[in-house]
C-alpha cells in the first residue's frame, strides 16, 4: 500500500474579516394584532360561519416571525364571531412524521393551548378526499377534514426547491401541510412526474373544492426577519393573490451582500429557517431554475443545527463540510422520513466532517482553488433568514466602502477562534 502524505491543514492562514451591515426595504405591520383583526373581520361579510361552528386553523413547522401571536388573534377573531376553533398542525411528515413531534413544534413557536386560547388537535391520520386527475389520491386532515371550516394560515415566500408562479404558501399549505404524511409522500412523488405547478393547482383546487376552506391568512416578511404584510384572502382568490405576494416576497427577502464567494460559514441550519435548513434562494443551489439571479457558493460549512429543528437535518446534503457536533446533533430517523417523504433523498447525504469549527474551515480552504486562503473570499452569517449584518473577508473591502447599500462597521480583524479552535459567537 502506498502511504500519501496528507497536508497540512494546520498552517493555513485565515483572511481577516470585518462586519457589514445591509439597507434592504422595511415594510412592517405596526400592529401585529391589529392588522390580523381587521383583516379577520372579512369572515363576517361571507356569511360562511355561523355561532357554535369549529373552525380547524393551521399551524405550519416553518420559523414564521410573530407566528404564536397571528395565531392567538385568529383564535380569538373566530372566537369573536361565535366559532370554536381549534389548532391542527399543518407539516406533511414534520415532527417525524407523529402527533406528538408535531405537536412539539406548534408548542415550540409559542402556540401552546394556554397561550392561544384553544385546544390543539394532533394527528396523522387522513381523509381520502377523491381523487386527483393525474390518477392518485388526494389526502387530507381528518380532523380539519371533520371541522365546519378550516382557516390557513402561512406564509408566502419562494420555494428552496421549486420553480413557478406559485411556490410556498397558503396553496402549498392545502396539500403538503394538511395532506399529513400520507398525503404529502404521494404528492412529492406525483411532482417527480409532473411539473410542481401543474400538481399544486391540480390538488389544491380539488381541497378548495371538497374541503370547507373559510380562507386564508397570508403571511410576507421583510429581510429583517419582521411581519411586513398581512392579508386575509377568500379561497376563491388563493391562486390569484398567491401570484402576486411571491412578487412581493421576493422583492423583500433578504439576500447576501456579494455574488460570488469562495467559502461561505453558516452557524445554524434548520427547518424553521427554510424547507432544505438553508434558503436556496440566498445561497444558490436550487433544484430549478426560477429566472431570478442566485449567488455562486464554491463551498459551503455549517457549524451546527438550529435548537428548533429538533434533529430533522433535512438539507445537509447541499452542504460541503460540517462540524462533528453537526453530526451529533443529527435524529436520522427524523431527517430521514422527511426527505423520503419530500422525494429528496439526496438532502439526507452527509457531508465530510471535522472535529472543530478550524479544522472544517481549513478543509474547506482548501477546496477553492488556486485562490490562497488568506485570498480567499469568505462570508460567515448566522443563518439564510438572519443577514442584516454579515462577516465577509478583507477581500471584500473595497466593494463594500464604494457601495451605498453597505455600512462597513469594523476595521479588518482575525478570525476570533478560541483556545478549543471554535469560532466565538458575533451574531
Amino acid at each position: 500500500m502506498i502511504h500519501v502524505p496528507q497536508k497540512n491543514l494546520t498552517a493555513v492562514k485565515y483572511p481577516n474579516i470585518f462586519r457589514v451591515r445591509q439597507q434592504f426595504d422595511r415594510p412592517v405591520v405596526d400592529n401585529v394584532e391589529k392588522t390580523v383583526a381587521e383583516q379577520m373581520s372579512q369572515i363576517a361579510s361571507t356569511g360562511k360561519l355561523r355561532a357554535g361552528q369549529t373552525v380547524a386553523v393551521t399551524a405550519g413547522s416553518r420559523g414564521v416571525a410573530n407566528i404564536h401571536r397571528i395565531t392567538r388573534q385568529v383564535v380569538a377573531s373566530l372566537k369573536e364571531l361565535g366559532a370554536e376553533p381549534f389548532i391542527v398542525p399543518a407539516m406533511g411528515s414534520h415532527g417525524g412524521g407523529t402527533p406528538e413531534g408535531q405537536r412539539r413544534i406548534v408548542e415550540s413557536y409559542g402556540m401552546t393551548e394556554e397561550f392561544c386560547g384553544c385546544p390543539i388537535r394532533a394527528s396523522m391520520e387522513t381523509v381520502v378526499v377523491c381523487q386527483a386527475a393525474e390518477g392518485f389520491e388526494v389526502h387530507f386532515d381528518q380532523l380539519a377534514y371533520e371541522a365546519d371550516h378550516v382557516l390557513v394560515c402561512n406564509r408566502v415566500k419562494p420555494h428552496s426547491r421549486f420553480a413557478g408562479e406559485i411556490e410556498s404558501g397558503l396553496m402549498k399549505m392545502l396539500l403538503i401541510g394538511l395532506g399529513k404524511h400520507a398525503g404529502a409522500t404521494i404528492y412529492h412523488r406525483a411532482i417527480m412526474d409532473f411539473p410542481f405547478g401543474q400538481i399544486i393547482r391540480s390538488v389544491a383546487g380539488e381541497v378548495l373544492a371538497n374541503c370547507n376552506i373559510l380562507g386564508g391568512l397570508a403571511i410576507v416578511e421583510n429581510a429583517f426577519d419582521e411581519t411586513a404584510h398581512l392579508e386575509f384572502v377568500p379561497p376563491a382568490d388563493f391562486e390569484s393573490r398567491e401570484k402576486e405576494l411571491l412578487r412581493l416576497a421576493r422583492q423583500w427577502m433578504p439576500k447576501l451582500p456579494f455574488p460570488k464567494v469562495d467559502v461561505l460559514v453558516i452557524d445554524e441550519i434548520g427547518k424553521e429557517i427554510s424547507g432544505t435548513g438553508i434558503d436556496t434562494n440566498v445561497v444558490g443551489r436550487k433544484d430549478e431554475d426560477d429566472g431570478w439571479a442566485h449567488p455562486e457558493v464554491r463551498r459551503m460549512m455549517v457549524r451546527r443545527l438550529s435548537h428548533a429543528t429538533h434533529g430533522n437535518a433535512c438539507g445537509i446534503g447541499l452542504i460541503d463540510l460540517v462540524t462533528r457536533r453537526v453530526m451529533d446533533e443529527i435524529d436520522l430517523e427524523s431527517t430521514w422520513i422527511n426527505c423520503l417523504t419530500g422525494g429528496h433523498i439526496e438532502a439526507a447525504r452527509l457531508p465530510m466532517h471535522r472535529d472543530t469549527d478550524q479544522s472544517t474551515l481549513d478543509a474547506a480552504l482548501s477546496q477553492i482553488g488556486m485562490t490562497e486562503p488568506t485570498d480567499a473570499k469568505l462570508l460567515w452569517i448566522k443563518n439564510t433568514k438572519k443577514l442584516i449584518e454579515v462577516e465577509c473577508s478583507a477581500g471584500f473591502l473595497e466593494e463594500a466602502r464604494a457601495r451605498d447599500d453597505l455600512e462597513v462597521l469594523t476595521d479588518p480583524r482575525p478570525l476570533p477562534f478560541d483556545a478549543a479552535g471554535n469560532l466565538n459567537e458575533t451574531f
